[in-house]
């Protein structure tokens, strides 16, 4: 892989860019390096934050960007609630995630009654036993519909791994036999749909730290992987793969 002609480059956040609030000093330090000359985009699957939660965040670091390069599956989900005429859902998300569901889309209305829509599953870090009642009982009915923001099992911590959406999709399969019908984020190419319209497949680089939804990710769009291992994936992990990552780094500081 040649980087020089890499001309758009979109990083994974928690993992790869800083480890809860530890920053990752090398992958950092590249990215300050080439932010004045290259076309640079930070991806989420966390849901449990809003875009200028992330822009605030990666500022706490040196990195200044606008909201235009903060991707997440909020993006393709309003659109999609939009596209579909979906109005009156019941979201299991926190107060971040539910706040920016009604800045985007006003008119939308939150209910758990005989007019719900669906069901819309996020990373809800103030999940209580009372939504989860809720959601069920609507998931019972097979004319609302069961939408997800992203399929990460763990969020990952400066602790260790926590419960995320991907969990929660477990529990809802036990206790109602439904699985979303759609899932937004990564590996869904729907979160990279902008810019796979902006740039050519062998113009664009992912870099990430898991296997499971970056690098399934970069392999879905057709684009090179930078794998680091700041975050879940470990150089043991490799051998078994079907397919190796474009390259293997401990960061991009080495770069």
């Amino acid at each position: 892989m040649d980087l020089d002609k890499k001309k758009c480059f979109v990083f994974d956040l928690d993992g790869t860019v800083y480890l809860g609030d530890r920053p990752i000093q090398g992958t950092i330090d590249f990215i300050t390096r080439n932010l004045a000359h290259r076309e640079i985009f930070f991806l989420t699957n966390n849901t449990s934050k809003n875009l200028v939660d992330y822009t605030q965040k990666l500022a706490g670091f040196g990195i200044h960007v606008g909201l235009e390069k903060i991707l997440s599956p909020l993006l393709p989900l309003v659109d999609y609630l939009n596209d579909q005429g979906i109005r009156r859902l019941y979201p299991v998300g926190n107060t971040s995630f539910q706040t920016y569901l009604k800045e985007q889309i006003p008119d939308v209305v939150f209910t758990s009654g005989d007019d719900c829509q669906a069901v819309v599953l996020a990373y809800d870090t103030e999940l209580t036993y009372q939504k989860l009642v809720d959601s069920c009982l609507l998931l019972q009915r097979p004319d609302v519909r069961f939408l997800s923001t992203h399929p990460d099992m763990v969020c990952p911590s400066a602790k260790g791994p926590l419960p995320d959406t991907g969990s929660f999709v477990r529990l809802y399969e036990g206790a109602t036999g439904r699985l979303p019908e759609l899932v937004f984020g990564k590996p869904n190419t729907l979160v990279l749909s902008p810019l796979l319209k902006r740039f050519r497949q062998d113009e664009m680089v992912m870099v990430g730290d898991r296997l499971t939804t970056d690098k399934l990710l970069a392999e879905n769009a057709g684009i090179d992987f930078i794998l680091v291992l700041s975050g879940e994936a470990r150089r043991e992990d490799l051998p078994a793969l079907e397919r190796q990552p474009t390259l293997v780094l401990d960061d991009l500081g080495t770069l």
